[in-house]
């Protein structure tokens, strides 16, 4: 009987330890940044909103899990990952080597497309390529032209970008000879010291300006230059543990069921009024 009730207490002790997966758990965290409209944002009542809450909802449905949607610093954002204080990013998080060095990322839900913002008045209003889209994969050279002309008028000017995304590692990779270069916590602060006067242009993800440009607070500035996208952009995916490949798994299958099926299409229409479903 002792020996008996020896096992029965180990392998309920192995039972305990085991992994248990997002399914078995029922309950998943997903953090955004909640400062980055229309992607995610706190509307409000303080609610987050943003079509990155809404696509949240909907795989969180089809994944058959109850999720909480919780708001977190961008800078501490996948340090509080690894630190399992959550299982998932969805923050518009571009997928990039230096973060798969860390972190793990699902099949992409979306393609980054980023632009940049100026003065309506300023001897910058009108850059070469506005209105014109370059992919930097499949246009190199035609893009690359671009922003050869672009870093020419940029030469002495200072443009603000959000620290530790896609837009800063583009100015860096292209503009960092001539251009001051100034990184800000949120887009809300470079927008602010664009429409202050301190700053001569912002870059940044081109549905995210598309939406505070036509904000009063942001009346006398416009985008400017071509929109890029691919390259240092990359695709926009959930961000996860390398060791949570269930999790991974489930997150891959609902995100391309909700892409096959128009979801993920209709509601970047709703929020960008553009269709920023991953291509290829």
């Amino acid at each position: 009987m002792k020996l008996k009730s020896t096992l029965a207490a180990l392998l309920l002790a192995v039972v305990a330890a085991a992994p248990v997966s997002a399914q078995e758990q029922q309950k998943i965290t997903i953090a955004t940044e909640g400062a980055y409209a229309p992607w995610n944002f706190s509307g409000p009542n303080g609610a987050l909103e943003g079509f990155e809450i809404d696509l949240a909802k909907v795989l969180c449905e089809r994944m058959k899990v109850e999720c909480e949607i919780v708001a977190q610093n961008w800078d501490g954002i996948i340090p509080s990952l690894t630190a399992k204080k959550y299982d998932a990013i969805m923050a518009a998080m571009s997928v990039t080597p230096k973060r798969e060095e860390v972190i793990a990322f699902s099949a992409p839900y979306a393609a980054g497309i980023n632009g940049f913002a100026v003065a309506a008045d300023s001897p910058l209003a009108d850059m070469p390529g506005t209105g014109e889209s370059y992919s930097l994969d499949s246009q190199a050279a035609d893009a690359q032209k671009r922003i050869d002309e672009i870093a020419t008028l940029l030469n002495g000017k200072a443009v603000g970008v959000q620290g530790s995304t896609t837009a800063s590692t583009f100015m860096e990779t292209y503009f960092k000879d001539g251009v001051d270069i100034r990184a800000y916590k949120t887009t809300e602060e470079h927008n602010f010291d664009l429409v202050s006067g301190r700053l001569d242009a912002v870059l940044a993800n081109a549905t995210v300006l598309a939406e505070a440009l036509a904000k009063p607070d942001m009346q006398g500035a416009k985008l400017s230059g071509p929109l890029f996208s691919g390259g240092v952009f990359g695709v926009i995916a959930v961000g996860l543990r390398k060791d949570d490949t269930a999790l991974k798994a489930q997150f891959d299958e609902a995100i391309k069921g909700a892409l096959a099926d128009g979801t993920i299409k209709d509601l970047s229409l709703k929020w960008f009024k553009v269709d920023v479903s991953p291509r290829g």
